[in-house]
């Protein structure tokens, strides 16, 4: 059994000392991440050889792709941008210092580089590419060296560390997909199961201020942002209960054996669409055995491995279309982001952290948003995606807090996603 713990309390400090870490703590910190990249690299060379081949999908990167681009962002957004002591009002499309790798911009710039082209380019190899992450990390960590502790000049090493920390995650998930079998170590440990049923939340309707806090007098809430986080504003949250965790695998399967997802009527039409290309009629990474009572047993696959299900976990790996069709069934709703964060910050029993969990919400911009340099991080997905809120286990410490908004494409199942339900008052 997984080793598991109580969270602390706030679970956020960890990512707000990363927001707001002096140039000596964030050197620490981007040697971490990197650390963390290559044993999971060292975990993925074990199982597919140094060459790093895998199958193309639409849902993946290249391996070996994926360990160019994070040396290659935290080179291009640090110590080549002439512009970086301007933090967020820095322009992108500043001239750039030369490369440590030739052509490293023709092959890893994310915003130009379309993801079908990233299977066929000439990527350096393993060698020169593990060259690669470590000439730049050491020439990032003698800039930040010399660097002031200011938020504009420190943004550009921020977000390079996040960038890194968001591609580690995504290692994860692709692990799982391509069943290579990670350390223990890589993630964060589980929260307490807990196997007794909890009374819903209540949650009084008022105005909550959603985003992050830009005044000086917020003190616990200065340094990074993301832009899509800003600016800060009010929102009304409807009054209403919500769960004090996330749907458990006991409550969502209830919905898997009563033909949930051989019946239409719960399901959008868009979710029934999507259902209708699926190759087996429940959850990815579930499939059921037979019982002496002739009820299923669920098994789930994790690094290879089939085991039995734990019923008083998170469900997990759910679509946003399966999360829709179980509230239709069991006459529940998905909560707004708002509400969402107003019941993470304000109200004790409120357990969140081991799977990503989808909202009501789409992702928009706050009023009076403005892109950040990094461009392509928010803008050409707004309106198109619905929001998550949370953390998975595959999220470190220092990227989970409650005003983190995350957004995947509907149909995302490969993901650590789960959801909690709601019902207005």
């Amino acid at each position: 059994m997984p080793h598991t713990h109580t969270r602390p309390s706030p679970p956020w400090q960890e990512a707000h000392v990363a927001r707001t870490a002096t140039a000596s703590v964030l050197a620490d910190l981007l040697q971490a991440s990197r650390a963390r990249t290559l044993a999971l690299m060292d975990a993925y060379v074990a199982v597919l050889g140094p060459q790093l081949v895998v199958p193309y999908s639409e849902q993946l990167n290249p391996p070996l792709w994926e360990l160019g681009h994070i040396a290659w962002f935290q080179e291009f957004w640090t110590t080549r941008n002439p512009q970086r002591h301007s933090g967020h009002l820095a322009d992108p499309l500043a001239a750039r210092t030369l490369s440590r790798l030739q052509q490293s911009d023709s092959l890893y710039n994310s915003s130009e580089v379309a993801h079908p082209a990233r299977w066929h380019l000439p990527l350096p190899d393993l060698q020169a590419t593990q060259g690669y992450l470590r000439t730049t990390l050491n020439d990032t960590l003698q800039c930040l060296a010399h660097e002031p502790n200011n938020d504009a000049a420190l943004y550009f090493y921020r977000l390079a560390l996040f960038h890194e920390d968001m591609h580690g995650e995504a290692a994860v998930y692709m692990a799982q997909a391509l069943d290579i079998p990670l350390p223990a170590q890589l993630c964060r440990a589980p929260h307490a199961v807990l196997t007794t049923p909890q009374e819903p939340l209540q949650l009084t309707g008022q105005t909550w201020q959603v985003g992050w806090p830009t005044s000086a007098t917020e003190t616990a809430d200065t340094g990074f942002a993301f832009d899509n986080e800003l600016a800060a504003h009010p929102e009304d949250c409807v009054s209403c209960e919500i769960d004090p965790r996330p749907v458990t695998w006991r409550c969502f399967l209830e919905f898997v054996n009563a033909g949930g997802y051989a019946d239409a009527s719960h399901w959008t039409s868009e979710g029934w669409a999507w259902r209708e290309k699926q190759t087996q009629p429940w959850p990815r990474y579930l499939r059921p055995t037979a019982s002496g009572n002739g009820e299923p047993v669920w098994e789930q696959r994790e690094g290879g491995q089939w085991q039995p299900v734990n019923l008083e976990t998170s469900a997990c790996h759910l679509s946003f279309f399966e999360a829709q069709a179980w509230c239709h069934w069991a006459k529940r709703q998905l909560p707004t982001e708002a509400q969402w964060e107003r019941a993470a910050m304000t109200m004790p029993g409120f357990d969140w952290g081991d799977v990503w969990e989808w909202t009501a919400s789409t992702f928009a911009p706050y009023p009076g948003f403005v892109a950040h340099p990094y461009r392509d991080y928010s803008l050409p997905w707004f309106g198109s995606r619905p929001v998550l809120r949370g953390a998975s286990l595959a999220t470190v410490g220092r990227m989970v807090h409650p005003r983190y908004r995350n957004y995947f494409t509907p149909e995302r199942n490969d993901i650590a996603t789960g959801f909690r339900t709601c019902k207005p008052l």
